[in-house]
């Protein structure tokens, strides 16, 4: 496969001082903008996927008429997380 280029483009000093200066041992400037590159679309592929399951749920709501209560999921949420640190201090 062939390989592309980004387009270049121009920073302030200090952005590249900053970027440099959190390379790992071995990293080029270069690798960390390609890998910021993926983690970027990744990151935003999942939160168009994230947002698209949100509709689809929504919209599956709206036709079936059954909505669970915004009160009903802090219930359940703030269950989960007692248990978790209760858990976590017999585990700890």
């Amino acid at each position: 496969m062939k390989t592309a280029s980004i387009p270049s483009l121009r920073v302030a000093p200090a952005l590249r001082q900053a970027a440099e200066a959190v390379l790992g041992e071995g990293e080029s400037l270069s690798n960390f903008v390609e890998q910021s590159i993926r983690e970027s679309i990744e990151r935003r592929l999942a939160q168009r996927e994230f947002i698209a399951r949100g509709l689809a749920s929504r919209d599956k709501a709206k036709q079936s008429g059954k909505y669970v209560s915004s009160d009903a999921v802090v219930g359940r949420l703030e269950k989960m997380l007692a248990q978790a640190k209760a858990s976590s201090k017999t585990s700890g």
